[in-house]
């Protein structure tokens, strides 16, 4: 940390200097600014890293004590909430101040604990640092955390300890009461809606719901956006405007702008709190207050320069908004408008138009390399939602939410016609998005094909006339259409994802895609299958199944099978004979079938095999013309010695998927030697309650010259078979990241090393 200080204030020191020396220094004042940023950049991330919780914490039971600081997230059998832990001296050291994710589980009960926005509590926790799956795909969690200087997550213990010390109160505790009575004064489901746009509260839309709005590009408009605080901005600056209007001679002693600015400013950090200071209304109102101040100052500024000006408080201020996606969105395509759009003529309508055309095409590429997605019907559902939702809706939302904060119940009558207006639409945006053509899924493309795109689209924005853009429409296909870069005729690739305490394989083939389980759900609502797999899929590329195997039905393995029959189109789906999961054949010893040159053979479970959980489940085999694998799912000692007398021969493999992740049930010294594996490959999730892998079992595969990597300390595992032999590479080293869990924990994902005296487990 004091490295970074001293590299800022010398960098600083530079930039001063060089700005007195004249023009001749620009260039040392330019490498200093950057140098200056750098460290700024590097001085807040190594906070945000150091106030994480340390690892002598994880796992211990500690006593919290602090305010709810949101609006707690009910589930069907927990809340989940953010809770700023007192700064005193009865609070553990390392938590003093800090933000903290807190679940609380119902335990069985029939409701939900009474955790409310603004109240005081004090409990038990069991915490651990902020800890997220690592897959092909676009959202980090564990960069969230850092972005948001979370410091742990953990859930309540001994929730009979728990009591609360201060009832609600504060802004979170109002928005709460105003949430409720939109509630009640809008006796439909559209009032989550009214909700989301009056006070940020998203809490009430399902799955179903972003899935509509993402497949018709109205996401930026259904939360309070910054969008929304440039038109309260706006209005405050119209209605302090009126003054000067009706009494000219006020401009004697207060500039009519000034006074507009000033207001803008204030409407926009009223309308901030409401929204409980989100992050994008803040970045928003930021800006605003920048260009307020330019004015302020009388100063002739270009909108570039204002926006430059802008941006610089936003880094300055939290350099790493960087790690958002809004922060990308907001200041691109505003400065895309203003570069297309410096003297837009020919009509409001036409204008409109005209900027939709220039978001849509600019902000595609960043669109497509954040969320991997592009929405086919976005252009045309803005068309009618940015008006009608920012000009109708959004406005009676926040007229009612006004009239409620000076008397409770005065906003009841706006609420409901916002209600009304809102449901005038909804229908017909559902219908769109449940459209195929609505919008498309990208596979995660190759680091240059975002410039390449930027670059495309900006030669396309061009004025008119400008040659070569049909060509330069060509730099799209790297990011629109990028290589899957699948294996040739002969060969297969394992991809292992990252699942938490689960399994699910995918293998492919030049043509065929076969998945290996799909990963747990929870009662809580967690669903692998639709966080993990899914979206894991379709980073790689993957829009339908040809076989989906559910090796059994444990919760571990066949939790995400519903999300993902419910997401891919799948050819065939197999499980044992006895399994009650929903399935079109089963699994059965002796079952072939190839694909490009490589055969997949079941080895388990044999004819009549009576269904008993992880000992029936499917095993197999994978051979190609380079090597061989082994996908044994839960499959315990028993079941091992029994293909060891069966068919010794066939359990022979480069890659074996450790059997019940590495337990001390699975795993026999003579299913080892069979195998003669040159790689084993674990899924476990981290600090998971079992202890797997056990370490003995780590032990045996190291003795037996396998190479062990899991899924806890390298994320999505990914094994090539080919002409070039076995390679295997891991998320969480080939795409490392400052923020990185498993790094600062020292856990990666090889399990062995090699001594003088030959391999073995770790230390």
């Amino acid at each position: 940390m004091w490295g970074c200080i001293a590299i800022a204030v010398v960098a600083l020191a530079i930039a001063v200097i060089s700005a007195k020396a004249g023009i001749h220094a620009r260039a040392t004042q330019l490498m200093a600014i950057v140098a200056f940023g750098f460290a700024l950049a590097a001085l807040h991330a190594n906070h945000a890293m150091s106030i994480r919780l340390p690892a002598s914490l994880e796992g211990q039971d500690t006593r919290i004590r602090g305010r709810v600081v949101d609006l707690p997230d009910r589930e069907a059998r927990r809340v989940q909430f953010l809770i700023r832990v007192d700064d005193d001296a009865s609070q553990t050291d390392a938590l003093r101040g800090r933000l903290l994710r807190i679940a609380w589980y119902d335990g069985g009960q029939s409701r939900s604990p009474s955790v409310y926005a603004g109240s005081r509590w004090e409990f038990d926790a069991r915490l651990r640092a902020p800890r997220g799956l690592r897959n092909p795909g676009w959202f980090d969690a564990e960069r969230h955390a850092l972005a948001n200087r979370l410091a742990a997550t953990g859930y309540v213990r001994n929730a009979a300890s728990a009591r609360e010390i201060a009832h609600p109160a504060g802004l979170q505790a109002w928005r709460a009461d105003v949430a409720s009575r939109i509630d009640a004064a809008i006796d439909a489901p559209v009032a989550r809606f009214i909700r989301a746009l009056a006070l940020g509260d998203t809490r009430g839309l399902d799955d179903d719901d972003w899935a509509t709005l993402r497949a018709t590009g109205l996401t930026h408009l259904i939360a309070i956006s910054g969008f929304h605080v440039g038109l309260v901005a706006g209005f405050f600056a119209l209605l302090a405007s009126l003054p000067w209007r009706l009494l000219p001679s006020l401009a004697l002693r207060v500039p009519r702008p000034i006074a507009m600015a000033v207001a803008a400013v204030i409407g926009a950090l009223l309308y901030t709190a409401v929204a409980g200071f989100a992050l994008p209304t803040v970045r928003t109102t930021l800006m605003i207050a920048v260009v307020a101040a330019v004015r302020c100052a009388r100063r002739a500024q270009s909108s570039f320069a204002a926006l430059s000006l802008a941006v610089v408080a936003m880094v300055l201020v939290d350099p790493l908004s960087l790690l958002g996606a809004g922060f990308w969105l907001s200041v691109c395509g505003v400065a895309w408008l203003l570069w297309c759009l410096p003297n837009a003529d020919g009509g409001v309508l036409r204008a409109f138009a005209s900027a939709q055309a220039v978001a849509t095409i600019g902000l595609l590429p960043l669109t497509v390399a954040l969320f991997g997605q592009a929405s086919l019907a976005g252009p045309v559902s803005n068309l009618v939602a940015i008006p009608w939702w920012s000009l109708v809706v959004v406005p009676l939302a926040l007229i009612g939410t006004a009239l409620d904060a000076l008397h409770a119940g005065l906003g009841v009558r706006p609420w409901r016609i916002a209600g009304h207006a809102f449901d005038a639409t909804w229908p017909a945006f559902v219908v769109i998005g449940d459209s195929p053509f609505a919008f498309a899924w990208l596979p995660e493309a190759r680091w240059y094909a975002l410039p390449f795109a930027a670059f495309a689209a900006l030669w396309v924005l061009l004025p008119r006339g400008v040659p070569g853009k049909p060509l330069a429409m060509l730099l799209w296909l790297p990011l629109l259409w990028p290589a899957r870069d699948l294996p040739p005729h002969g060969a297969f690739r394992i991809d292992v994802l990252d699942v938490g305490q689960g399994l699910s394989a995918l293998v492919r083939t030049a043509s065929h895609a076969v998945l290996f389980d799909m990963g747990p759900a929870s009662h809580d609502g967690y669903d692998a299958g639709e966080r993990a797999v899914v979206p894991a899929l379709r980073a790689l590329g993957v829009r339908a199944l040809d076989v989906a195997i559910v090796s059994h039905a444990d919760s571990d393995h066949a939790g995400g099978w519903n999300a993902v029959r419910n997401a891919m189109t799948i050819d065939d789906s197999h499980a044992p004979e006895g399994s009650p999961s929903p399935v079109a054949s089963r699994c059965i010893a002796g079952r072939t079938w190839q694909r490009d040159g490589v055969r997949f053979r079941y080895l388990h479970p044999t004819e009549h095999f009576p269904y008993l959980g992880n000992d029936a489940g499917c095993v197999l085999r994978i051979d190609g013309a380079h090597g061989a694998a082994l996908l044994t799912g839960d499959i315990g000692e028993v079941v091992e010695r029994a293909l060891v007398r069966r068919d010794p021969a066939a359990l022979r493999a480069d890659v074996v998927l450790v059997p019940h992740h590495g337990s001390e049930g699975s795993s026999d010294p003579a299913f080892i030697a069979a195998t003669q594996a040159r790689v084993a490959l674990v899924a476990t999730g981290a600090g998971n309650r079992f202890g797997h892998p056990r370490a003995e079992v780590v032990a045996r595969w190291c003795r037996a010259g396998a190479r062990v990597f899991d899924t806890a300390g390298g994320g999505a595992l990914r094994v090539d078979v080919g002409l070039n032999g076995v390679n295997t590479a891991a998320r969480r080293e080939t795409h490392a990241r400052l923020w990185d869990a498993a790094r600062r924990s020292g856990r990666m994902a090889g399990l062995c090393y090699r001594r003088n005296d030959g391999p073995g487990p770790e230390e």
